[in-house]
This record gives C-alpha cells, sequence and structure tokens, in this order.
C-alpha cells in the first residue's frame, strides 16, 4: 500500500480500538497524516508518542494528535471509536444509550471541523451508532456508515480458509445484517475460487463441509468477540487493520467490495436501519450493491436482523 497524497485520517478515540486503528493506519501508510483524538489528553498524548517514536518506520505516513478537537480539522475520512468499552458479559446493545449521547455532541464538532470528510462509525453497537451519526450530521447516506462486518466477514474466512487448506484470498463468504448477535453468513453465494463451498473438496484427504458443520463456523464467528474479550479484555488489533484497510478503500477511491453498514433505503423492504451488505467503497463513500440476492432463509435472517436494530434504535429516541 502506498500512501495516498496529502491524505488526512482522524481517529476518533484513543483506547484499545482507536490506538489499533491509528498504528495499522500508520504500519500500513493507509494516510499521509494520522491524527488521534480523544478527550482524555494524558492517554492521546501518550498514544501520539509512543507511535510517533516509530516514525522512522512507518514510512512517510506520520501522527498528530491531542485533545483539542482542532486536531481533527481537515480530515478526508474519520474513523469514531469513542465511547464506553464492551466489558465481558455485556452485549453490543448494552452499551447503546451510553455511546448513543455521546456520538450526539461529538458528530456536529467533527463535521464542522471537516465538511467534506466520510465518517466511519466503529463504537458499538455499530450499525445502531451509523443510523445517529448519519442523522445528527445530516449527511448522504453513503458518507456515514459503520465498518459494519468487514472484522466478521475477515474471521469467517479465516476459518474456512483453516479447514479447507487454502489461503484467505481465495475464499469468497460474507457476513451480513448487524455486526452483533443477529448477523449471518451469506452460504448462498460463498465459494472457494470458483466452488461453492459445499461441493469443495479439502485437498489434504479432509471430507467436504457440512451444512452442520457451516452452522457451527457461523456461530463460533458470531461469538468470536466474546471469546477475545473474556481472555484479554478488548478486541482491538483485528478491528484495528479492517478499519485501516476501509479507510484505504475510501482515500484510494478502490472502488473494493466491503460489507459495511450504511442506512439502508428500501433494500430487499428495509429502511432506515443500518445493516451491513456488500457495498462498493470508494471516494463518495460507501454504495450498496442493490442486486445482492438472497435466498429465501437468508431474507428472512436479514429481516429479522433489521427488526432487531430497528428496536434497539427507537429505544434510543
Amino acid at each position: 500500500m502506498s500512501v495516498i497524497e496529502n491524505s488526512k485520517l482522524t481517529v476518533v478515540g484513543a483506547g484499545a480500538v482507536g490506538s489499533s486503528v491509528a498504528y495499522a493506519a500508520l504500519i500500513r501508510e493507509s494516510a499521509r497524516h494520522v491524527a488521534l483524538y480523544d478527550i482524555a489528553a494524558a492517554r492521546v498524548e501518550a498514544e501520539v508518542l509512543d507511535l510517533a517514536h516509530g516514525s522512522q518506520f512507518t514510512g512517510s505516513s506520520d501522527i498528530i494528535g491531542g485533545a483539542d478537537l482542532d486536531v481533527t480539522a481537515g480530515s478526508h475520512v474519520v474513523v469514531i471509536t469513542a465511547g464506553a468499552a464492551q466489558k465481558p458479559g455485556q452485549t453490543r446493545i448494552d452499551l447503546a444509550g451510553i455511546n448513543a449521547n455521546i456520538l450526539r455532541s461529538l458528530v456536529p464538532d467533527l463535521l464542522e471541523r471537516s465538511p467534506d470528510a466520510i465518517f466511519v462509525v466503529v463504537t458499538n453497537p455499530a450499525d445502531v451508532m451509523a443510523v445517529i451519526a448519519q442523522e445528527v450530521s445530516g449527511l448522504p447516506r453513503e458518507r456515514v456508515f459503520s465498518s459494519g462486518t468487514v472484522l466478521d466477514t475477515s474471521r469467517l474466512r479465516w476459518k474456512i480458509a483453516q479447514r479447507a487448506g487454502v489461503s484467505i484470498s481465495s475464499v469468497h463468504a460474507y457476513i451480513v445484517g448487524e455486526h452483533g448477535d443477529t448477523e449471518f453468513p451469506l452460504w448462498s453465494h460463498a465459494t472457494i475460487g470458483t466452488v461453492p463451498i459445499l461441493e469443495w473438496q479439502p485437498l489434504d484427504g479432509q471430507p467436504r463441509f457440512t451444512v452442520e458443520e457451516l452452522d457451527q463456523i457461523a456461530v463460533d464467528v458470531r461469538d468470536a468477540a466474546y471469546k477475545v474479550i473474556q481472555g484479554k479484555g478488548a478486541t482491538n488489533y483485528a478491528i484495528g487493520l479492517s478499519g485501516a484497510r476501509i479507510v484505504e478503500a475510501i482515500l484510494g477511491d478502490e472502488h473494493t467490495v466491503m460489507p459495511v453498514a450504511t442506512v439502508l433505503e428500501d433494500f430487499h423492504g428495509v429502511s432506515g436501519v443500518a445493516l451491513s451488505v456488500p457495498s462498493v467503497l470508494s471516494a463518495v463513500g460507501a454504495q450498496p450493491i442493490r442486486e445482492t440476492t438472497f435466498s429465501p432463509s437468508e431474507l428472512e435472517l436479514f429481516h429479522h436482523s433489521a427488526d432487531a436494530l430497528r428496536e434497539v434504535a427507537d429505544s434510543l429516541r
């Protein structure tokens, strides 16, 4: 990845996730300038100093930051990670009320300083927060979206690749819906190379995938965050990498397909909630691919996911 000329990324929130997004963006050279902002001055200054000390090894990307919102000015992309962290045993939805208030006060101030920015919401529950950020900002839907199931999709592809005996880049499968408990894989489109997943014959002599095994993989992917949080208190490295990758797709005007969550408008009958579907990421933001098809059972799961998120969103109004 070569750094995009004069591009600026701001990461809001210097906790485990925000710092990891900034770190990943620096080492991947996702943007020419990276700014890290947090209201906790001592914490953010320490993180910026620690990152800056490695500048010799991060190519031409540089890092600034602090507790003054003006460090965010002139950003092309703003990644929002600020909010209360998910604790062991707590669902993403439990966080909704606290984090909604943080975003309502923060987004207008960020937009004022970076009126042309694209906003990527990582703060959980990310899909509900994306709706709030889009409403508060008044921006077009393609310019405010959540990181959605980009990370969940990476988790899925990793598990399939391990079992199938192929590289992750050869696995074509998506998690869609909520970034959370009602997410599900689009198995009807899942292939390894060009081969439908249930027809793949692993080269190491293992048996083919079964429907039951795929169901278990879906559960493992859905619950992966809980397992990591239980063991180390936070998920940060993988979301940092996936956040940096989303930034690159926008700044590089890549037109890359990723499952992010914009506020949908009559997408298979769903409107007004942000759900992850395969979307084209470019300099204009994220545009859902309306031609995405679902099997009847997948469509049912998609509507179930929409209903679950709408319930949470309505409770915050």
